[in-house]
């Protein structure tokens, strides 16, 4: 489905997010209930014991969405305010998935030390913090250190999101080509935040470090040597840098995951003539089997939410994965985003690995 420039600019325009009262607004009763004076009366409760902002207000059910947009989509570092319109969409996505008030937050400051600081003066009212669109390597300094300050789930999702997401597809694909996990050979392109994260979890879902080789945007020449006998390819960076002779190296049933956004390491409709026997997936969500992290993301914090969950550990991400396979219908190695199960399948799993 081909969409014109006019068409996306006249969807976006006065953004595409607000706010909503929950609570009835009608009489003067009311209103003095909803602000001065009985404002006063939860104010002293959560005075009294911290743990009742849980009780009298959204915390419980609101996650902010933190970039200082320099690595933003596959746009880069196009700044904070360029950076908004993705972070409304992100927030569009917890609500219509998972029913969880999201509030976008710009914030202009590089230097991790300084944006570690102001993340946590303002995470109080917050229930999670989703970590977005910020350059790898400062966005592994920073995640680590708003765990330690916060006691609330922080997540980058372009890391884990992604690695999740990515790691149920492996799973599906390789029982459809009946190859064991310990015995591929994986190929990865790229190595910022989301490549570097995927191969760490990877390794985690049982492939072996020996069997694993990394190129980047430096070194893209190796590819095409690192290609041939491949079982799987894994590209997180650069478009196009995949060749239908690389493919065409690549052991039986081989497994591209051909994720750079908005253009793949090689385009779908090629990779798909290179051979038959392929299993493709992309990033996009006009071809079939998108690694998408809406199918992660939305389902994750609202388990870690309504668990009380104060961070987001490996047991958690594993038991998302596993439960995302589960879904996907036979022949896909993805669930479809629309999928109604989800909310409550992956969340509820989610939920039992706290």
């Amino acid at each position: 489905m081909k969409l014109s420039k006019k068409q996306i600019l006249q969807y976006h325009l006065g953004g595409k997010i607000g706010a909503a009262v929950t609570k009835p607004c009608q009489t003067q009763k009311e209103l003095s209930m909803a602000y001065t004076p009985g404002v006063a009366l939860p104010c002293l409760e959560i005075k009294k014991n911290k743990k009742n902002i849980y009780k009298y207000t959204n915390k419980k059910n609101t996650v902010a969405v933190i970039t200082n947009g320099t690595a933003v989509l596959g746009l880069g570092d196009i700044g904070p305010k360029a950076s908004k319109p993705v972070m409304e969409g992100k927030c569009v996505l917890f609500k219509k998935f998972a029913d969880i008030d999201a509030i976008d937050i710009e914030v202009d400051e590089k230097d991790p030390k300084k944006f570690v600081e102001i993340v946590s003066k303002i995470a109080a009212g917050f229930g999670g913090i989703n970590l977005e669109d910020i350059k790898a390597p400062e966005c592994f300094y920073i995640e680590r250190e708003l765990q330690k300050k916060l006691d609330i789930p922080v997540f980058h999702d372009d890391q884990h999101g992604t690695a999740i997401i990515a790691g149920a597809a492996l799973l599906n694909a390789l029982k459809i080509v009946k190859k064991n996990i310990q015995e591929i050979k994986v190929v990865f392109s790229g190595d910022g935040a989301a490549g570097t994260s995927v191969k760490n979890y990877f390794i985690k879902l049982g492939v072996k470090k020996n069997n694993i080789k990394v190129v980047n945007k430096f070194t893209i020449k190796k590819l095409g040597g690192y290609m041939p006998e491949a079982d799987v390819f894994v590209g997180l960076s650069v478009a196009n840098v995949l060749t239908v002779k690389m493919v065409q190296s690549m052991a039986k049933n081989p497994i591209v995951f051909a994720l750079a956004n908005p253009n793949p390491e090689i385009e779908y409709n090629l990779a798909k003539k290179s051979r038959s026997d392929i299993i493709l997936a992309t990033g996009r969500s006009d071809y079939p089997n998108q690694i998408n992290n809406v199918l992660g993301f939305p389902y994750i914090f609202r388990g870690a939410l309504d668990a009380g969950a104060k961070k987001i550990t490996e047991k958690m991400k594993m038991a998302a994965t596993y439960a995302l396979a589960k879904l996907a219908k036979p022949g896909s190695i993805v669930p479809n985003p629309f999928d109604p199960r989800l909310k409550t399948f992956v969340s509820q799993a989610v939920q039992k690995a706290v």
